[in-house]
């Protein structure tokens, strides 16, 4: 059995490198806290597609990386810095609108989305199979994005519910498991 591999260079292309990273499929997460906003605690979230667990056990860490364009990231590492924690929610496979809208520039972002905020300003979506209450580790410049390594310091599940994916540049799910 021969597999051809044919490589290209993408220095004239860069929707060529664009549609080969999308054909890597990724968890999505939300990452939210809530922050001092003009009418008193605002939630605020970002999207990632580029989250990562088991990046280490010893300290528990987990990364994302984010581009220099967001505006909500400087008001998450604010949050950070002033003593709150960050709520990683691993989207399922029901949140797809969900994801659409938390990731939109709309003025209330979290509407009509159950959601639950901890006493350490942690903010977590419901119907989530994982949630990690975090703090920032480290953050490491990457071209366009850094890379942020979140510390857990706390976590829940649900096994039952499938996750979310980003692949091919859409939302999608995992196939039903096979029952014995």
């Amino acid at each position: 059995m021969t597999n051809a591999l044919t490589l290209q260079s993408f220095a004239d292309d860069p929707t060529a490198l664009r549609t080969t990273f999308a054909l890597f499929p990724s968890g999505v997460a939300a990452i939210s806290a809530t922050t001092e906003g003009p009418k008193g605690p605002e939630p605020v979230v970002l999207v990632a597609s580029s989250f990562q667990v088991g990046i280490s056990l010893d300290p528990p860490l987990v990364l994302f990386a984010v581009q220099h364009t967001s505006s909500s990231w400087p008001r998450l590492q604010q949050a950070a810095r002033q003593g709150r924690r960050l709520g990683v929610s691993v989207l399922g496979e029901a949140h797809d609108l969900a994801a659409r809208q938390l990731a939109s520039k709309a003025a209330d972002r979290f509407a009509g989305i159950q959601t639950t905020t901890t006493a350490t300003g942690a903010h977590f979506i419901h119907g989530a199979p994982v949630w990690l209450e975090c703090s920032i580790f480290s953050e490491v410049p990457a071209g366009d994005h850094d890379v942020v390594l979140l510390q857990v310091h706390a976590l829940g599940n649900a096994p039952d519910t499938e996750p979310l994916v980003w692949h091919s540049s859409g939302f999608r799910t995992l196939a039903p498991r096979a029952t014995a």
